[in-house]
């Protein structure tokens, strides 16, 4: 199961803010908020929302003997780019 640090790194990594992330996954901004701070339980489909839009992105989540890490790989050409959001607008590339 991916953690709410692997999530906030993910976002970082993508340079996507909260409200990015929300609306690519199609979750509730509350809801991923509550994800991201660990102190509220969130349900499972919000969780998979989350991580499948990350994944989708080119993020790889990483766990082994020595801890949990996030990884940014290259995206295929096929897979729209979320651009941050500047100036209050969202910018799409496809």
């Amino acid at each position: 199961m991916i953690t709410p640090r692997q999530i906030r790194a993910a976002r970082a990594l993508l340079g996507w803010t909260q409200e990015t992330l929300a609306d690519t996954a199609l979750v509730a901004l509350t809801a991923l908020k509550r994800l991201e701070s660990d102190r509220l339980e969130v349900r499972d489909t919000t969780r998979d929302a989350v991580r499948k839009a990350l994944e989708d992105h080119g993020v790889i989540f990483l766990s082994s003997a020595r801890g949990l890490g996030v990884m940014l790989v290259d995206q295929p050409d096929d897979v729209p780019v979320v651009q941050p959001e500047t100036a209050g607008q969202r910018a799409i590339r496809g």
